[in-house]
């Protein structure tokens, strides 16, 4: 589990983020920091992997946190999320190695491609000794690839929001059948085959035909594939 840690003074928006991190697997609060002094000690005592970080809070910001994290040597990764949008700031939380920046007020959905991002870079790094060049540029390098995909529009009837329930969903089991997509999720066996079918089109998922007792069944497994997707969910 990744542990991450809160830094924003205002503790509605607070409360909206931890709710926002709930609703992602992989991922353990640990705490709300609501100053910058009030999350030095806590990064310092407890093992945090990540911090979601304001700038703009009283007392010292959160860049200058960034930088105090660079400065001490902490092996804790920052998503800067904050109403900051002038690029003095921008520029400054990338230099000190900000991996996303999040502009106030966001959907859930560009919330979740970041975690789901960093999750998956997260395990890459901490599950394996060593990366040849090839997985290092498609699996670590490839942010700046995906920010010059061209957005594409989905299907007529399909929705990011449902389409990302089932991504994530597909994500923890092998292979499955469009029924039991539909009674993980409670969306509708038809609306789940729709979603299916594209996912296949775009060679996401790999589909076979089943025989057995009564009517022959359509498995699906994931063949991969899955940076395609980030065009049709930006």
């Amino acid at each position: 589990m990744i542990k991450v840690l809160i830094v924003e003074d205002d503790p509605m928006v607070a409360e909206f983020n931890k709710r926002y991190l709930s609703k992602i697997d992989g991922y353990q609060f640990v705490d709300i920091a609501y100053s910058v002094e009030e999350a030095i000690p806590m990064m310092e005592e407890k093992d945090i992997q990540l911090v979601l970080l304001d700038v703009y809070m009283p007392g010292q910001n959160g860049l200058e946190l960034l930088t105090t994290i660079r400065e001490k040597g902490l092996t804790i990764d920052v998503i800067l999320i904050t109403a900051a949008t002038d690029t003095d700031n921008i520029q400054s939380a990338l230099h000190y190695g900000a991996i996303d920046y999040l502009i106030k007020p966001f959907e859930f959905i560009r919330f979740q491609q970041a975690l789901m991002r960093y999750k998956e870079k997260f395990e890459i790094l901490h599950k394996r000794e060593s990366l040849n060049q090839e997985e290092l540029d498609q699996k670590l390098l490839h942010s700046e690839q995906i920010k010059n995909i061209e957005k594409k529009t989905l299907p007529k009837g399909l929705t990011k929001s449902t389409l990302c329930v089932i991504i994530d969903t597909i994500k923890k089991v092998k292979s499955f059948s469009t029924d039991e997509i539909a009674d993980y999720t409670t969306i509708s066996r038809v609306s789940v085959r729709k979603y299916l079918m594209f996912l296949v089109e775009i060679e996401v998922l790999e589909e076979t035909l089943t025989y057995g007792i009564g009517r022959p069944v359509y498995q699906y497994s994931l063949k991969g594939n899955m940076d395609i997707l980030e065009a049709y969910l930006q």
